[in-house]
């Protein structure tokens, strides 16, 4: 089974853009509800809008028209040195949501930004053992970004054996 027929499976539909492939309603969604996540629920002042949407593969899923998850995928050299995945929000939790996003989220980062080695994220502390369901591990100590506890965390790629 895809992670797109587990999305299908919760009842979702799982959407994938560029930049310029969004329109604007749907640019406006993704960035309105990071920023309710983000800024407003979490209590963090920092610039969100950061340049590095312009060159993300972005993912969200909808339910009845609702938009539940989103995350974006950088490409390596964009936001950090390895391709990344982050901005990874779920509207209503508990769901099922976050899991079946993120594991679609790497599927798409290993069909389309090729030869990929590694995934690497900046995650809250707070969500360390979510990550690690899905094979991330810790490759640093806890630090302070954005008013918030994070640890850099990294998936393992591998990758077949060119022939």
């Amino acid at each position: 089974m895809t992670a797109e027929d587990n999305i299908h499976q919760l009842g979702c539909q799982l959407h994938i853009k560029t930049f310029d492939q969004l329109t604007v309603n749907e640019l406006y969604t993704l960035l309105r509800i990071r920023s309710e996540v983000f800024i407003v629920e979490q209590n963090c002042v920092y610039q969100d809008v950061d340049d590095n949407d312009q060159t993300a593969i972005h993912l969200w899923m909808t339910r009845d028209g609702k938009t539940v998850a989103m995350c974006r995928i950088c490409p390596q050299g964009t936001k950090i040195k390895e391709t990344s995945i982050g901005r990874v929000i779920t509207t209503e939790r508990g769901k099922g949501y976050g899991l079946a996003l993120m594991t679609a989220a790497i599927e798409v980062a290993k069909e389309r930004l090729s030869p990929l080695y590694c995934i690497d994220i900046e995650s809250q502390a707070t969500k360390q053992h979510f990550y690690e369901k899905l094979g991330f591990r810790a490759t640093s100590e806890p630090f302070m970004m954005e008013g918030l506890l994070h640890l850099n965390m990294r998936l393992n790629i591998s990758t077949p054996a060119q022939t």
